[in-house]
């Protein structure tokens, strides 16, 4: 699944930044299995699923 968003974020001209969870306790107690989670603009937009309609409205709104 992680590497589904990941695609999806590069399609969109979005380059992620790969964070590893477990090598963090702290984000592992935070996101658990609830993981690729995508910040936008420092804001939990997505968790365990990047939806790519909603991707695009966010990122119409953060360019406006």
């Amino acid at each position: 699944m992680c590497e589904d968003a990941e695609q999806i974020l590069i399609r969109h001209g979005i380059a992620p930044e790969l964070v590893n969870i477990d090598d963090s306790p702290e984000l592992t107690q935070k996101y658990g299995c609830c993981i690729p989670v995508v910040e936008i603009d420092g804001k939990v937009r997505f968790r365990g699923r990047v939806h790519e309609m909603l991707l695009r409205r966010l990122l119409a709104a953060v360019e406006a």
